[in-house]
């Protein structure tokens, strides 16, 4: 399930502030990135399944770590859990009512506490 119209798609920021502001919202990097890309997930467990909001970031500098590197941002993902494939993001899906709410919320607050630190200004 994509989350479209949220702002965040408007927004760079500093690896180093996206990181402190995403733990506000229990949004971990972990081990999800690589040289250009970032991937901050929020874990539902719950009794329909194991759920994770994805919210994706690139940096157009190619190296997420150096301190410097800016991200930006591409459209966030609801996605359901399977063991051992992974995660699915269809539409087809069943997205419990209050994950999708909560990950509505959670992308609200997120982009609401970026904005101060929006480098496209």
């Amino acid at each position: 399930m994509d989350f479209v119209n949220t702002g965040i798609e408007e927004l760079a920021v500093s690896l180093i502030d996206l990181e402190e502001i995403a733990k506000r919202y229990d949004l971990v990097l972990a081990g999800q990135w690589d040289y250009e890309r970032v991937t901050f997930d929020k874990k539902y467990t719950v009794s329909e399944g194991v759920y994770y909001l994805r919210v994706y970031g690139l940096t157009p500098d190619g190296d997420v770590g150096k301190n410097e590197a800016v991200i930006e941002f591409i459209t966030p993902q609801l996605g359901k859990h399977y063991y051992p494939h992974g995660v699915e993001y269809g539409e087809d899906e069943f997205y419990p009512s209050f994950v999708v709410n909560d990950c509505k919320k959670t992308l609200a607050g997120l982009v609401k506490d970026l904005q101060a630190f929006n480098l496209k200004k």
